[in-house]
């Protein structure tokens, strides 16, 4: 287990009836959301979409910030699909995860290695390490598109 030796920011939510049918609010008040269970009927969203929201972004961070050390320009669309499965191991809920990392234009082994070093530094992907399955898949393709100078750190 990793214990903090800084805090730099803490999320606080307050969700009540859980994902049949209950809510879910930031202390702050920037997020509300009605919840539901995936798959049916209703305007709720449901952890497994917003656990797919938070690393896909998350991730996308780390993106940036292992590209600005590296002195690397990244694509101006680099993006991320998360993939968020929710199925049955030896009949007991478990999630796996696929992100699938846009990097248009740029070369397999380079984008290869940018998705690689952002699953070492991404807060997310450390935490799923090791407890449930990930493929992290870069997607190039053939047409380049112009560079955005990834912000250093």
């Amino acid at each position: 287990m990793t214990t903090l030796n800084k805090i730099l920011y803490t999320a606080k939510a307050h969700t009540v009836g859980g994902r049949h049918g209950g809510s879910s609010r930031t202390d702050d008040g920037r997020l509300v959301v009605e919840l539901s269970d995936p798959g049916t009927p209703g305007a709720g969203t449901n952890p497994e979409q917003l656990f797919a929201v938070g690393w896909s972004t998350c991730f996308l961070s780390a993106l940036h910030l292992v590209a600005g050390k590296k002195k690397m320009p990244l694509p101006s669309n680099v993006s991320v699909d998360a993939e968020i499965d929710l199925g049955l191991a030896q009949g007991s809920p478990r999630l796996a995860a696929r992100l699938n990392v846009n990097l248009p234009g740029m070369d397999q082994e380079t984008a290869r290695s940018l998705v690689e070093g952002a699953s070492r530094i991404c807060p997310y992907s450390l935490a799923t390490s090791g407890n449930i399955a990930v493929t992290y898949s870069p997607v190039v393709s053939e047409v380049p598109v112009p560079a955005v100078q990834a912000q250093s750190a």
